[in-house]
């Protein structure tokens, strides 16, 4: 059962709910922390401060973003492993029973209703939160540019991944292209073009719904976690998309414009 106790964080945490930037960040696997009632999960503390617990140094570098820009940026506060809420509760990887190669004992055997338990207590306030946020912008007439921040693992399953920062996108392409052509200015830099993943119904959920589903312009951004693992590699990348990011919407609003 899921039950936050009183002194538990609220599973949704929001920062600056006022800002004034188009940029609308979210954070869906910005903690690793676990309700207490449910213990580790049947894990050791080492594979939950692994990247399956969490998004490793994402959290940090959208802070920033958000101050940087003074954007509304929307965090989730406890680990994907009790539930991801980047994954609509209908998916099987909602509730890991195996995170890339590690059992998750307790996540086995979870019952219709313990599993709803979940959804309630933590899935729901955290994507009710953003449509309310985003309702209320709209109420003002203020635009939303969501941008979803997200880092992985340099090695997963046996596999190296090349790429320092990889952008994603499903049916909309156009802003993320517009970043790509940005960020590739840096012929150091390895760019992923939907790469390590590409965005899809059945492994995202912010995206389809709260991007696509409003249609706002939207991006994922996954940043390698090697590169933001401590404070300077975060802060190193923060500033380089406070550039990158600004630069990349003025593209794509140029190109809209210039479209018939």
């Amino acid at each position: 059962m899921v039950e936050l106790a009183p002194h538990e964080p609220a599973p949704v945490e929001v920062a600056r709910a006022g800002g004034t930037s188009a940029f609308f960040l979210t954070c869906d696997h910005a903690s690793k922390r676990i309700p207490e009632a449910l213990g580790n999960l049947g894990l050791p503390d080492h594979e939950i401060e692994r990247h399956i617990g969490w998004d490793i140094g994402a959290a940090e570098v959208a802070r920033q973003l958000s101050q940087a820009f003074d954007a509304t940026l929307v965090l989730q506060v406890y680990s994907r492993l009790v539930i991801d809420c980047n994954r609509a509760p209908h998916v099987e990887s909602s509730i890991p029973k195996l995170s890339e190669n590690t059992p998750v004992p307790g996540n086995r055997d979870l019952s219709a209703e313990t599993a709803r338990q979940r959804v309630d207590a933590i899935f729901n306030p955290y994507h009710e939160r953003i449509s309310a946020l985003l309702d209320q912008r709209e109420a003002r007439r203020q635009r939303s540019v969501l941008v979803a921040i997200h880092s992985f693992t340099p090695v997963y399953k046996g596999i190296s991944r090349p790429w320092h920062i990889g952008i994603q996108y499903n049916r909309a392409h156009q802003l993320s292209h517009s970043l790509i052509a940005e960020l590739s200015k840096d012929s150091s830099l390895c760019v992923g073009d939907n790469q390590p993943y590409a965005v899809s119904d059945e492994t995202d959920h912010t995206i389809p719904v709260h991007g696509e589903g409003r249609g706002l312009a939207h991006i994922l951004i996954e940043l390698r976690q090697d590169l933001i693992a401590d404070a300077a590699g975060q802060t190193h990348w923060a500033n380089r998309l406070a550039q990158s990011l600004p630069a990349a919407l003025a593209g794509f609003d140029a190109q809209n414009r210039e479209e018939p």
